[in-house]
């Protein structure tokens, strides 16, 4: 059991607090400390923590991700500290001291002096003057040398068709070499040197050459081994950035792993068909968009070959106080939220950074959703926060509080994997998860108070004939309805509160045409509305996707539950034809434009404003004949190794609310970023 308790935190407050928010000095010295009694998750509690007394202590390392965003002054001095780049993760430091720290030398002074950019004193010496000559001086003329050797000794052995073989066997020649024999100021320094040289010449292959970088050469910081996730700080998520792979280079050298997928058909051969063909001939509008970013930052463990990682859900972070439920073109800024494998990142879609990254290692996440809360801050102020919750394998939803860098708590909402989640956009609490144990559950989910306590309740819950894969709210009446997309078809439930019935079976399930019963229904794995009435939906039926109106289809004065309804259909759209399962779609209202990907990266486009009109009048006439895309988005061809990536799948697309911005995520592990 860990030294440090909450109870320990307040008291050794100076002076005395009663919330850890409200800490800004705190003396933990003289307590025998270890690492592992550091514990990450209590620690990012201390978010206004400005000065740390660590000093007497029998730490020997930092342990990552302690989330101390507002440390100023630490003292470390009398423990057993053998390494100091983990301080890296408090860039606002201003002080630090660490004397009789005797495994710790000069190299490790220079070390914090690059690592740390506000520090001024160290040791209680101003070291302003040496520190921006280690961090501008030396390291220009460090770059210079290493730019030097690779010119002089390595640049022409690399042929103009190369194996990633070679690359590899050059890359570590190289960075042996340079290390070797890059040599600048006093013996004294050569670690610090060497340590520098290393990181120079890594950067300069990655990003001067594009070329990929295998994690073999250096193990990775390893987490403390009981800590089960961790939140990234702003300075270790721009730290993150280098390891993103911005792949839209002709140069990239990763070989990808062909990946599988489970519960689902390919073509033979993939091969287009004739109406395929003439379809992408057909769609002939240009709506000039062009790629930004091509990213790789979703890696099992960082691992730059990671090509096997899914990307699964997206979604625009909501801005605040923009009148976001009034006006859905100032809703979202050009921040991303984005899920695979066992992490969560934000991204800024202009520039292609990594803003923030939150992993859990044993999840797999499938889904994210926005919500905004008020919440009581500082001096019983209330203030509009952003909210992100994650969910996936594990049944768990996770709540982060994204200004923070804080997961400040779970809700084990199902025992079997959720495959969705959304929040209402009514009730800024209550938030629906679908799971694969045949269930769509409510959820309040409450709000944090200053010290992050919430209590969440469970309000409601739907049975499904089969497993619920994409769930949709009807705008006109957000709490009354809900549509859910599943393995056997599309269904509609009752979810108004006011009903005594707490568990509820479906309402309705729709019918669409070549569909006689429950037992001859596709697959709805695409469902979202392009307005108030219009609802699209995607099915396992080849090369279809419906546009059926829901007011004309659902029937609310019928009789009873489980109702077969009739899906009024207004019109199809030209999709690909591939069986390929799970290829979501998503529409931006606004702009009236549907989006999906297909088996090939490609990403079709509709605009179908000029067709909503009609499909709005009385008669809701339907468009005859099948619509082909506005324009065909393709992927560009990226070079790894001198070939194009197998099989790239696009999972799921979305705008922002302005289409400004179009983020792609695929099987593959590769975000894309277009910009209209």
């Amino acid at each position: 059991m860990s030294k440090i308790t909450t109870e320990l935190l307040l008291e050794r407050a100076v002076p005395r607090s009663t919330r850890l928010r409200k800490i800004e000095t705190l003396n933990l010295s003289k307590l025998q400390l270890k690492t592992g009694d550091l514990d990450p998750r209590l620690f990012s509690r201390l978010r206004h923590l400005q000065k740390l007394d660590l000093s007497d202590n029998l730490l020997d390392k930092f342990p990552n991700s302690l989330t101390l965003p507002d440390l100023r002054v630490l003292n470390c001095n009398n423990n057993k500290l053998e390494d100091v780049t983990a301080l890296k993760q408090f860039p606002l430091l201003e002080e630090l001291t660490y004397e009789n720290n005797v495994y710790l030398t000069l190299n490790d002074d220079y070390k914090v002096m690059f690592l740390l950019q506000n520090l001024r004193l160290l040791n209680g010496k101003d070291i302003t003057k040496l520190a921006n000559h280690v961090r501008r001086v030396n390291s220009r003329k460090l770059t210079s040398k290493v730019t030097a050797h690779w010119k002089k000794f390595f640049r022409d052995q690399l042929p103009e068709k190369y194996t990633a073989e070679q690359v590899k066997s050059i890359k570590k020649k190289f960075l042996k070499s340079v290390q070797t024999n890059v040599v600048y100021g006093p013996s004294s320094l050569s670690e610090f040197t060497r340590w520098r040289v290393k990181m120079i010449a890594e950067e300069f292959l990655a990003h001067s050459l594009s070329l990929e970088l295998n994690s073999d050469t250096e193990p990775e910081e390893k987490t403390d081994e009981n800590e089960e996730e961790s939140t990234e700080s702003p300075r270790e998520a721009a730290e993150d950035v280098a390891q993103v792979v911005h792949i839209y280079d002709p140069l990239v050298t990763v070989t990808p792993s062909k990946r599988k997928r489970n519960n689902s058909k390919s073509s033979p051969g993939n091969k287009r068909s004739k109406t395929q063909a003439n379809t992408e001939e057909e769609a002939t509008e240009d709506v000039s968009a062009e790629p930004l970013h091509f990213l790789q930052c979703h890696s099992k463990g960082n691992s730059r070959e990671d090509f096997k990682t899914q990307l699964w859900s997206c979604v625009f972070e909501p801005v605040l106080d923009s009148g976001a439920r009034k006006d859905p073109i100032v809703s979202s800024s050009r921040t991303v939220a984005t899920c695979g494998g066992e992490s969560v990142c934000l991204i800024d879609c202009e520039t292609g950074t990594v803003l923030k990254k939150y992993k859990v290692a044993t999840e797999e996440f499938f889904s994210v959703a926005w919500t905004t809360l008020t919440m009581v801050i500082s001096d019983s102020r209330k203030k509009a926060h952003n909210i992100l919750a994650a969910a996936g394998r594990r049944g768990i939803v996770k709540l982060i509080h994204v200004a923070a860098d804080f997961c400040y708590g779970e809700i084990k909402a199902h025992k079997k994997p959720i495959a969705t989640v959304c929040f209402s956009p009514t009730q800024e609490t209550h938030l629906f998860t679908a799971s694969y144990d045949k269930r769509i559950a409510l959820w309040d989910i409450g709000i944090p108070d200053c010290d992050y306590n919430f209590k969440a309740s469970q309000l409601l819950v739907l049975e499904t004939a089969s497993i619920p894969l994409r769930i949709a709210l009807v705008p006109t009446c957000p709490e009354q309805y809900l549509l859910a997309g599943c393995e056997n078809g599309c269904f509609a439930w009752n979810i108004k509160l006011d009903k005594g019935q707490k568990s509820r079976p479906f309402e309705a399930i729709f019918q669409f045409p070549g569909e006689e019963s429950m037992t001859t229904s596709h697959r709805v794995d695409g469902l979202a509305f392009l307005n108030d009435d219009v609802v699209v939906s995607k099915s396992s039926k080849p090369g279809c996707i419906y546009l059926w109106s829901w007011s004309k289809s659902f029937d609310a004065k019928g009789k009873g539950c489980q109702q077969t309804m009739s899906a009024v259909i207004l019109a199809e759209l030209e999709w690909s034809t591939t069986d390929m399962s799970y290829l979501t779609l998503s529409t931006c209202p606004a702009k009236e434009y549907v989006f999906c990907g297909d088996e090939k990266g490609s990403v079709w486009m509709y605009n179908l404003s000029s067709y909503t009109t009609a499909w709005g009048s009385p008669k809701g006439k339907r468009s005859e004949r099948r619509i082909s895309p506005t324009q065909i988005l393709k992927w560009p061809e990226l070079r790894v190794n001198g070939e194009q990536p197998p099989e790239i799948l696009v999972n799921n697309v979305v705008a922002d609310p302005a289409f400004t911005y179009l983020v792609v995520l695929t099987s593959v592990n590769i975000t894309a970023i277009w910009k209209k």
